[in-house]
């Protein structure tokens, strides 16, 4: 596959994604101990507090925060069937009583103005746009309330035309880290930590995984065209970041309101 006649994730149907997905822990990179280092940096969290995981995906990164923050979480995704395994997945853990899913548009969020303590979300803010999250989200939550939120960034200022023309499409507003934390500041944050989520992210926690999920995919849909060409665009999408590792990753962004 090459860079000429790659789709992206976007032009694949929706409930195909889904299906694919719900075979795996996480929806993308990242592992339960980046989620707990993120969440060091926040403070003032009670047994009151209301945080959000906006597009939580089956909430493999919630149950780690419910296990040791305090506080009530609600997740929030478009996909019905991540949402039955988000609340299938808190039942399991004991968790319903402050952890519940909610089948809802990132940007259609039902909360009161300054009701959030903290604002989660893990690879997804793409999806709304980095700008538009930071500024529409940021109403949602308390004086000193966070937000934390992990997106893909370049490491260096130039970098091969190959894996900017490919992560372009799927990231339009990528852009360097000191470039993102310029848009957290514009948007009335104050920047509170920053790092880079290590390669173990990436392989062992996301694109091991996936191979199991692509062979059982792959045997349900023998034959079908479309099957075929989401499991080729994931092996693609693992050989690129193989390939150019050293010049792009995501980044955990964490932030307070003031």
């Amino acid at each position: 596959m090459s860079n000429e006649n790659i789709t992206t994730i976007h032009e694949f149907d929706f409930n195909l994604i889904c299906e694919f997905f719900l075979n795996t822990e996480r929806q993308g990179p990242g592992s339960p101990g980046i989620t707990l280092k993120a969440l060091s940096f926040i403070d003032n969290l009670t047994d009151t507090s209301l945080i959000a995981d906006v597009g939580c995906g089956t909430g493999g990164q919630t149950m780690v925060l419910a296990g040791h923050a305090p506080g009530h979480i609600t997740g929030f995704d478009l996909f019905p069937a991540f949402i039955d395994r988000f609340n299938y997945n808190a039942g399991k853990l004991g968790l319903q009583d402050r952890v519940k899913g909610i089948v809802r548009s990132m940007d259609d969020l039902p909360f009161q103005n300054e009701e959030l303590d903290l604002i989660w979300c893990e690879g997804a803010i793409y999806n709304i746009g980095f700008e538009r999250g930071l500024n529409e989200w940021r109403k949602f939550l308390k004086a000193g309330g966070y937000i934390a939120v992990s997106e893909g960034s370049w490491f260096t200022e130039k970098r091969p035309a190959e894996i900017e023309n490919y992560c372009m499409p799927h990231f339009p507003e990528m852009d360097t880290i000191s470039n993102k934390i310029a848009r957290i500041q514009e948007a009335g944050y104050v920047p509170v930590a920053t790092f880079i989520l290590p390669e173990t992210c990436w392989t062992e926690h996301y694109f091991t995984p996936l191979i199991k999920a692509q062979e059982m995919f792959l045997d349900k849909y023998a034959g079908n065209k479309i099957a075929g060409e989401f499991v080729e665009f994931q092996r693609y999408d693992a050989e690129i970041y193989r390939k150019y590792k050293e010049f792009y990753g995501y980044v955990f962004y964490i932030a307070k309101k003031i």
